[in-house]
């Protein structure tokens, strides 16, 4: 590849031993942390025979349940189903690293590359839209362990010392130096920092899906389980969606399908999915956690364009574990979204000689979980939008790993376009344009290869981004690692 010097995390998967690996995954279950808890609830009933509604939602992750949630508070009275494939939450939205953000387009540089006009607008919503989902929580009194106390980017490699600097430069955002990052996390990698403290919080994703379904129900929401949407028609009076067993005929449909085809076949080339894959350790001893710091619920990054993701979070006995993610994204030929896709041994591997080689003072840990999943990318990486139907179906997806705090906003621009108002969210430029579509295979997936390659390319490079990225960072066409 021509690359001029071997990167941290290069280092890492040489060094770290096979057998400390092998050791620290021999007992990781292979199911998200989050969904393995006691407080899972039962499943909801099956939908069987028809039925009438004013609103129906189709998906039931973060998306359709905070259609639901907004669409009750506006109208009481409006009769609300949602239907779910399996069960609430038990895709992307229980899989995730918790990271609630304010960004509504993948960070401040992606939306200035693409919506240069309204960028600030959308920081400024951004930043009202986590300010309401933090309201909502306290609002219902919802458990997700929600905690706003920012995120930490640090430079692993030399050239990112002044990535981070002048990440500062933006409000509320601090740079750290070498000895300062280290006093609030202690890694030997970790050279320096920019800690923003306003745009992040952390949360449980698994109990945020649990307790938005749960507010649902006591506004007043039907809530179907294990009812696949398999067609959706046009009617005189509205949209009838037919299920395995039954129809809902609705005045307004919302598609929320996340990753999954759309019941719109215009919708599928504007997503592909790519499978991210994460570790949770087991509990850290006190000694343990007093080697690394961490005393903030902080979330960690790195700024790598294979970035790693980390965050702490408190076990249900009080104890502390860390969560380890990021690095690979992989797509599958023919745009598959399989259950045997989410267990990587390989990516496992690589994360936790990552993990061991970052924190060296931790290789007597062990990790209780290894999953992965898939993520709903777009090309220019954040959510786009559609009306169909005479305004009688809306659809929104393509939030590329960036959901948990942006879903709701999706929410609440689906519910604007199908009260066929003009609003000022309809009206953003954000919401009336499209990602440019990927093309079919072998095209798309030749396209990610290169583009996975060329990003590797750049950060062996100190992030110089080569001519074909700078080239497809003109036209908007993207893949996010």
């Amino acid at each position: 590849m021509g690359t001029q010097y071997q990167l941290t995390f290069d280092r890492h998967e040489s060094e770290v031993s096979s057998e400390l690996i092998a050791q620290s995954l021999e007992s990781a279950k292979h199911i998200s942390y989050w969904l393995d808890h006691e407080q899972r609830p039962e499943p909801h009933a099956s939908l069987h025979g028809s039925i009438t509604t004013d609103l129906l939602i189709v998906g039931g992750g973060y998306t359709g349940l905070w259609t639901a949630l907004q669409a009750k508070e506006r109208d009481p009275q409006r009769q609300v189903i949602l239907i779910e494939g399996q069960r609430i939450g038990w895709a992307a939205s229980g899989r995730n690293g918790g990271f609630c953000e304010a960004s509504l387009v993948h960070g401040e540089a992606n939306g200035e590359n693409h919506l240069p006009k309204e960028n600030a607008l959308l920081t400024q919503l951004g930043a009202q839209n986590l300010d309401e989902i933090e309201a909502t929580i306290q609002k219902y009194s919802m458990d997700v362990d929600f905690v706003r106390q920012g995120v930490l980017n640090v430079a692993t490699e030399a050239h990112q010392v002044s990535w981070a600097a002048e990440e500062s430069v933006a409000p509320g955002v601090d740079f750290l130096d070498e000895q300062q990052v280290k006093s609030v996390i202690n890694s030997p990698d970790f050279l320096a920092g920019a800690l923003d403290h306003q745009s992040t919080a952390l949360v449980h994703p698994a109990k945020l899906a649990w307790e938005l379904a749960r507010v649902c129900r006591q506004l007043g929401v039907e809530i179907y389980e294990h009812t696949h949407a398999l067609e959706l028609r046009d009617a005189d009076k509205g949209v009838v969606v037919l299920t395995a067993d039954g129809q809902i005929t609705a005045n307004r449909v919302a598609l929320a399908t996340n990753v999954f085809p759309s019941l719109l076949a215009r919708h599928r080339s504007g997503i592909i999915p790519v499978y991210d894959y994460a570790l949770m350790t087991e509990p850290l001893s006190a000694e343990q956690r007093k080697a690394i710091g961490w005393e903030k619920m902080v979330g960690l990054a790195d700024m790598n364009n294979r970035f790693h993701y980390s965050r702490p979070t408190i076990d249900a006995e009080g104890h502390f574990r860390i969560l380890y993610g990021g690095y690979d994204a992989l797509y599958h030929f023919g745009r598959k979204v399989r259950s045997s896709y989410d267990n990587n041994p390989p990516t496992f591997n690589k994360l936790a000689a990552h993990f061991f080689g970052s924190f060296p003072q931790l290789t007597e840990v062990k990790f209780s979980h290894a999953w992965g999943g898939a993520i709903d990318t777009c090309s220019r990486f954040f959510s786009f939008f559609d009306l169909t139907h005479g305004g009688k179906v809306a659809y929104c997806a393509g939030f590329t790993g960036l959901g948990v705090g942006a879903t709701r906003f999706g929410a609440k621009v689906m519910l604007d376009l199908l009260s066929g108002q003009k609003t000022e969210l309809t009206e953003l430029e954000m919401v009336r344009t499209k990602p440019i579509a990927f093309p079919p295979e072998p095209a798309a997936w030749l396209g990610v290869k290169v583009m996975t390659n060329q990003l590797i390319k750049a950060d062996h490079n100190e992030g110089k981004r080569p001519l074909f990225l700078k080239l497809m960072d003109k036209i908007g066409m993207g893949f996010d690692s």
